[in-house]
């Protein structure tokens, strides 16, 4: 099993986590310490009414990843999540393709359909279709990095004879993670992605977030059941990466987990299929997040990296 460790990005009161010795330091003690990868979220325009019940904002999610690489040399940059359909899938495109080029191909790009109507309305975004646009701004973003000519139109754009370059360092281009833990967004997963990454939400989690309400690896288990299943029915061949998040290590937790609970939360995990975790850690200074860090890399990542998914898709 390997491990992405979140970016403290959206504490956007804190300087020091935001600068770029601040997200440099962080992320070159996670390669040092022997995470696989790091992550940020991004929120580009966030309303009002739902930052005053515990939203928040962050840095762009692009800039902060290429802050990461430059300080970096083998560590994965994983966005967890970037909202396609809130931007020209055009334009997202050449961002994902610039920070891989930069980076020398380590993005892991991880999408959502995303679920703040208030910051599609601002943004320009159509929230009612947004599903429907995430199925289409990931094919046209594949498109895109071919590097060769698209010739598409839709009611939003139309490319008649266009070409994007550079394209992205890895080809044919980063893979690509589908968020959510609906049916749709792990069939979405299944037949466009490389990954899906569920998470856990509960009763009012799942509402606030516009998806399906799962808490426990046996729900888990059962869904990505379902994931297998429907794998073999659309033909697929590749393996599928599924990433949680153990229990206590949530961007929304405050408090550390013991790190043996910790553990027995991955173990159950990998037992139902997952190949990877998203850890965050709640610390507000950079000396704080790296002395998280620290104790978890030893008491935690050697036990965790010996995991192996005890459910594997058999195509």
């Amino acid at each position: 099993m390997r491990v992405s460790l979140g970016l403290p990005t959206h504490h956007v009161d804190v300087p020091d986590l935001l600068s770029a010795d601040g997200i440099g330091r962080l992320a070159k003690e996670a390669e040092d310490l022997g995470f696989d990868a790091v992550y940020v979220t991004e929120h580009p325009f966030p309303a009002d009414d739902w930052l005053a019940s515990g939203g928040h904002h962050a840095l762009d999610p692009t800039i902060a990843l290429a802050v990461a690489a430059t300080a970096t040399t083998t560590i994965a940059l994983h966005t967890n999540l970037f909202v396609p359909a809130l931007r020209n899938p055009y334009l997202a495109a050449k961002a994902i393709a610039s920070l891989d080029v930069v980076s020398g191909g380590r993005v892991i790009l991880g999408v959502g359909a995303g679920y703040l109507e208030g910051e599609f309305d601002a943004l320009g975004a159509r929230f009612a279709t947004r599903n429907d646009d995430l199925d289409v701004a990931i094919d046209a973003m594949r498109a895109a990095w071919t590097g060769t000519t698209v010739t598409d139109t839709s009611d939003r754009w139309k490319a008649v004879a266009n070409t994007a370059l550079p394209r992205p360092a890895q080809q044919p281009g980063p893979p690509v993670w589908v968020g959510g833990n609906s049916r749709r967004a792990m069939r979405r997963a299944v037949e466009r992605g490389a990954g899906w990454s569920p998470f856990p939400a509960g009763g009012g989690m799942a509402a606030a977030t516009r998806t399906t309400e799962l808490r426990t690896p046996e729900q888990l288990r059962a869904r990505v059941e379902e994931a297998h299943e429907h794998a073999r029915t659309v033909g697929r061949t590749e393996p599928l990466d599924i990433c949680f998040v153990p229990r206590g290590l949530a961007m929304t937790d405050d408090q550390t987990p013991d790190l043996d609970e910790v553990v027995a939360s991955c173990e159950a995990l990998a037992a139902v299929g997952c190949t990877w975790v998203a850890v965050s850690f709640p610390a507000r200074s950079v000396e704080g997040q790296i002395e998280s860090m620290r104790g978890f890399a030893e008491a935690v990542l050697p036990r965790v990296g010996a995991l192996e998914p005890g459910l594997v898709y058999v195509p």
